[in-house]
């Protein structure tokens, strides 16, 4: 499924629409500065498959800082079988700077 861009990710959010969104840093890092999705750090995800197997059939949205990790996360999530998973550009980083900017 195509990736999301920040900008329709708060828009989305703004508009509290249904989808599972997931944040895979590191717990640290969610503690600092999160957006209110479900801390699953990245190593973590497989132990996590069972709790996720129930949304195999929703829109899953996975952050991460920049984008990189949670692009590990799409891939991995569509190889078990996920098929609407999608990518935050940029991060929580873009996200923020896009925040700053209105």
């Amino acid at each position: 499924m195509k990736d999301i861009e920040v900008n329709e990710l708060k828009e989305r959010l703004d508009n509290n629409e249904e989808f599972v969104f997931i944040d895979v840093r590191e717990e640290y890092e969610y503690e600092d500065d999160n957006l209110g999705a479900w801390n699953i750090p990245l190593a973590q995800l497989p132990y996590k498959l069972k709790e996720l197997e129930s949304h195999i059939d929703e829109e899953i949205v996975i952050h991460c800082r920049t984008g990189a990790r949670s692009g590990n996360a799409k891939q991995f999530l569509e190889n078990k079988g996920f098929k609407k998973v999608r990518n935050v550009l940029g991060g929580i980083v873009a996200y923020r700077n896009l925040e700053e900017e209105e």
